[in-house]
């Protein structure tokens, strides 16, 4: 594999204002006080304003991760968003983010891309390639979700894991370090579309399809157990080709940052990596699933707390809708 090296220069991370409770939401769903969270493994999680829109949180992170790098934001070479779901068709959310940090009218290129809850890994590895052909020196890159914006709200399932937020992180090329992605795997597996999926927002519903069915569309919809199992399938394989690239095996790695997609979930990561099952980083019971943010908000959390320190061997896992799984080993 060609030496993808840097460092993480800066990061930052963005929490909406309102917490919304699993009491307040035992409330609305008529269950005893206590119900949402013996159930679901959660007790708080934040949910956006109108005023708190994906390029907003993200621009907030971005500005974070760019001041904690001490760069001049005119330095930075290129802008890449992983959002699971953009704040709008057309522009990308990148474009938009770049105009409130400032930069409107500065020519860095700006573009999105996406794998829904591992967007943020994908950027990271579009990020990683960049500077090894080097083609940038630093590199912005941010996830914001709004997951609350899809959700329906008379399901206690999915109204109940999820929640919002963004963060960033500012990378620099690091030539000769030994630092950066030392190994890396992605998988998709399309057999499983349907497991998860938000119809509308594309080509796929139109205005002349009515408005109950662009509604409809709007709504989240997911299988719950279904990507449960197709991720259990997926996570062995993926996580042993990273390592296997990286030449490591699961001993060598001191911590694991895995999406937050729900406390089964983590449960189960955490079980993968058994005896030392403290090594996986678990903030879902005050985060909840924030979609592509949740990787970067987990590393950010691990990053700020000094479970992550300099030469460590961190491996980031999840999953997404598609269904796909990615594993990226880095070297702090």
């Amino acid at each position: 594999m060609v030496a993808m090296e840097f460092t993480l220069a800066g990061w930052g991370t963005y929490r909406p204002r309102q917490v919304l409770t699993s009491t307040e939401l035992d409330a609305r769903h008529g269950q005893a006080s206590g119900w949402t969270q013996a159930e679901f493994g959660i007790a708080t999680r934040r949910i956006a304003a109108a005023d708190e829109t994906s390029s907003m949180m993200a621009a907030t992170a971005a500005a974070d991760a760019i001041a904690a790098a001490g760069w001049d934001p005119h330095a930075i070479d290129v802008i890449i968003g992983g959002c699971g779901v953009m704040e709008q068709p057309i522009p990308s959310t990148a474009a938009l983010v770049q105009h409130r940090l400032g930069l409107g009218k500065s020519g860095i290129a700006a573009f999105d891309v996406n794998q829904t809850c591992l967007s943020f890994l994908v950027a990271l590895d579009m990020a990683a390639m960049g500077i090894a052909l080097g083609r940038w020196r630093r590199v912005l890159v941010f996830s914001a979700d709004i997951a609350s914006a899809g959700l329906d709200p008379a399901n206690p399932k999915t109204r109940s894991i999820f929640g919002d937020g963004a963060a960033a992180v500012a990378l620099e090329a690091a030539p000769s370090s030994g630092r950066g992605v030392r190994g890396l795997h992605f998988a998709t597996h399309g057999a499983g579309h349907a497991l998860a999926q938000l119809r509308a927002g594309g080509t796929r519903l139109r205005v002349e399809d009515g408005y109950d069915a662009l509604l409809a569309g709007s709504r989240f919809e997911m299988d719950a157990f279904g990507i449960f199992k197709a991720a259990a399938r997926c996570l062995p394989a993926t996580i042993a080709a990273a390592l296997e690239q990286a030449q490591l095996t699961r001993d060598d790695l001191d911590v694991v940052i895995c999406h937050q997609a729900s406390a089964p979930g983590v449960e189960h990561v955490r079980r993968l990596f058994a005896p030392r099952m403290d090594r996986v980083i678990d903030i879902f019971a005050d985060h909840g699933n924030q979609i592509a943010a949740s990787i970067p908000t987990a590393l950010a959390h691990a990053l700020d707390s000094g479970r992550i320190v300099p030469g460590m061997n961190v491996l980031l896992l999840g999953t997404a809708a598609g269904i796909s799984a990615g594993a990226m080993v880095l070297r702090t």
